[in-house]
């Protein structure tokens, strides 16, 4: 679900305190954090976050939801802090699993992570956020210990430069910044819609042919740059005749909230209606585009799938067909295991009091969606994955706010914003209760593939989804690949990526009227 992108960055000053609350009580752990002067020249806002785990030698403390070693985190808003200033943490008042102080005696590592732009939820750390170095704690005791103020250096760990927004020398990958008018009037400012244009080997060299165009994107915690980088090897794998001559437009779906799914939203704005009705015609003009529903095709994986599977949904007679892959919940029956419609519904526990699982690996539980919660409450108010759902599905609250589907200290499900979900966006729900009108253009045009061992349960849902299709004579392509996860499932044989091949295939066919692609030519 999450891509983290490592980067250089520089240095806060952390002093860690121990004070108790008031006599008597369990003592607070407090943490101090100050800017350095050589850090920023001026007050800087946003969210600091405090992380700590055993051990030692870490160059970088991070929440890791698939790491077995615990890491704790605690979080507090700070407005304003200026150079040279210090500012306490409660490690205890807003904190995931635990408050620190609940830590048992031992040697510790501690880093703190000054979230300038409320991104950390989403993509982790980034470009003009503030890190400190990670500080050693040895035989410490929370609130006993007497603890050392030490101020720290620019952290050593070098982070990963994510790629620059600049055509490839050979000038097959065309960024376009697209400004929209229907987005932009819901929001009252420019809001632009972004996206990598792969042009195939050929492209300028036969000006008079015109190509089928796939329309993929990406899964939660992506953008732009991951958009380029799937873009640039799926032009690679064309330019070595593995998949047929298209153009590939890798559209960024990333936004403030979480990923907008191009998803028509009370809360994200229009972002369907915005790509149905002007980027896509304004791509089109730009490009040799084939420039019919039949040309027109659509990929994306995780979020990126949920977001392909109703753009052709809605939209049935713009696109020819889906290869959705591991798309989150299309039947709110089975929201990652939870069935949002039962009476008395709870994310965090089924009715004899278990806890729902969100992720597993090789067949264990490392992670419940209680315990993602928790964490993305923490982490920011907004940008995780599970509040992303919200920004997108739900209606908007009175305070500007999507309205919560849960409540978030006792998980229980709010009945009347899943009613509007259902009516919204459960898109097995939509398919049966709209298959008159929708069907005879959806027929044949539905592939979904997923692993029966998928990392987030999303196998479920696309079990009950191909149960609807089946009954409705859907004609639709359901794949279930044994033992595959979220993340292995394009590997074909030692190919980690081969599943574009076949896709890339498919669409060809498609759209030649089931004329296979072999090779360099049909």
């Amino acid at each position: 679900m999450r891509c983290r992108i490592l980067r250089v960055l520089p240095a806060l000053i952390l002093i860690v305190a121990a004070c108790p609350v008031w006599a008597g009580s369990t003592p607070h752990v407090f943490i101090s954090v100050s800017l350095s002067r050589e850090a920023a020249a001026a007050p800087l806002s946003g969210r600091v976050l405090i992380f700590i785990s055993e051990g030692e030698g870490a160059k970088e403390i991070d929440d890791n939801p698939f790491a077995p070693k615990p890491v704790y985190v605690a979080a507090k808003e700070v407005v304003g802090l200026k150079p040279g200033d210090r500012m306490e943490v409660d490690a205890d008042d807003l904190a995931y699993p635990a408050g620190f102080s609940t830590l048992k005696p031992g040697n510790y590592e501690v880093q703190a992570v000054l979230d300038t732009r409320h991104t950390y939820a989403y993509s982790g750390r980034g470009e003009g956020d503030l890190i400190s170095a990670v500080t050693q704690l040895r035989n410490w005791t929370p609130g006993v210990s007497s603890e050392p103020q030490l101020e720290l250096r620019v952290a050593a760990h070098e982070r990963i430069q994510a790629e620059k927004e600049k055509q490839t020398t050979e000038d097959s990958a065309r960024l376009e910044d697209f400004v929209s008018p229907a987005l932009s009037t819901f929001f009252g400012w420019p809001v632009h819609m972004r996206a990598w244009v792969i042009l195939p080997p050929g492209y300028e060299e036969h000006p008079g042919d015109r190509y089928l165009t796939a329309y993929w994107t990406h899964g939660f915690g992506g953008g732009l740059d991951y958009a380029k980088a799937t873009g640039e090897m799926i032009r690679g794998r064309m330019a070595q005749d593995k998949m047929p001559p298209m153009i590939w437009v890798m559209l960024d779906e990333s936004w403030a909230t979480g990923t907008h799914e191009f998803a028509n939203s009370a809360n994200n704005g229009p972002w369907g209606t915005a790509l149905i009705s002007e980027f896509i015609p304004y791509l089109e003009a730009k490009y040799r585009m084939n420039g019919t529903p039949e040309g027109r095709f659509l990929n994306g994986h995780s979020s990126g799938g949920w977001a392909t599977l109703q753009l052709q949904v809605n939209y049935p007679t713009v696109f020819g067909g889906t290869w959705s892959t591991s798309p989150d919940p299309s039947d709110f029956h089975d929201f990652t295991g939870v069935d949002l419609y039962a009476p008395g519904a709870n994310v965090y526990h089924r009715p004899d009091g278990t806890p729902y699982p969100l992720v597993r690996m090789d067949g264990k539980v490392v992670g419940t969606f209680e315990s993602f919660a928790r964490l993305e409450r923490v982490l920011g108010d907004y940008g995780g994955q599970i509040g992303s759902f919200e920004w997108v599905f739900s209606p908007r609250g009175a305070n500007g706010r999507p309205l919560p589907m849960f409540d978030r200290e006792t998980g229980a499900v709010n009945p009347e914003v899943v009613a509007y979900w259902r009516d919204h966006y459960d898109l097995a729900h939509e398919l049966e209760t709209d298959w008159a009108d929708r069907g005879p253009a959806l027929k044949g045009k539905i592939h979904l593939y997923v692993g029966t061992a998928d990392t987030f349960y999303l196998d479920g849902a696309a079990h009950r989804l191909d149960a609807v299709l089946t009954k409705l004579g859907g004609d639709a392509e359901f794949r279930f690949v044994d033992g595959r996860t979220h993340f292995d499932l394009y590997r074909v044989d030692k190919d980690r990526m081969g599943l574009f091949d076949e896709i890339g295939a498919a669409m060809w066919a498609a759209g030649h009227g089931g004329q296979k692609w072999s090779g360099d030519k049909p």
